[in-house]
């Protein structure tokens, strides 16, 4: 790479340079340039005073007793905005919230992205499983019926106590014969 770079060139990497997200090699070229272009000088200096400025308002924002109110409230509705609960007011207030809230953008991408996990999560193991015990839940709800499982334990008691007592049975039979 040569030791010049054009000024579109140093526009692209101003965002990288500001960051100090360049090699050190590339961090030279673009000093350099710097020192040399009026344009682009005053291109860095404006945008480094941007960025300050946004810190400065969102540190100020973030550290307001009204915008933590606002994201307790936030929270507290998450659950219901994602499953559209909230009245159209109220949903409003979140949407907005969110636009101007980069935590709370996170939170609820991270809430979809949970949701489309455990969906299918949940779609995944349904159609895995043979017998739907969504629908047989349903259907016994809806007949007024209590489920009733199939309970090999109790089978196997039940034939156990039948078995002990034909032995008991028997076992006095022949003592009453004697």
């Amino acid at each position: 790479m040569k030791n010049e770079l054009t000024c579109g060139q140093i526009l692209a990497l101003m965002s990288f340079y500001i960051g100090n997200n360049l090699t050190p090699k590339l961090k030279s070229y673009v000093d350099d340039h710097l020192k040399d272009c009026k344009e682009c000088r005053e291109a860095y200096l404006n945008a480094k005073s941007d960025l300050e400025i946004i810190i400065d308002i969102e540190s100020t924002s973030n550290n307001s007793s009204y915008q933590e109110k606002q994201y307790e409230n936030f929270v507290d509705n998450l659950s219901a905005y994602i499953d559209n609960e909230l009245d159209s007011d109220e949903s409003v207030r979140i949407k907005k919230f969110v636009i101007s809230n980069p935590a709370a953008r996170q939170k609820l991408e991270n809430m979809y992205t949970f949701r489309n996990i455990m969906q299918n999560s949940f779609e995944k193991t349904k159609n895995e499983l043979k017998t739907d015990y969504s629908k047989r839940i349903i259907n016994v709800l809806s007949n007024g019926n209590e489920l009733k499982a199939d309970k090999p334990f109790v089978k196997l008691a039940g034939a156990f106590t039948v078995m002990v007592l034909a032995i008991i049975i028997g076992f006095l039979t022949l003592l009453s014969y004697s």
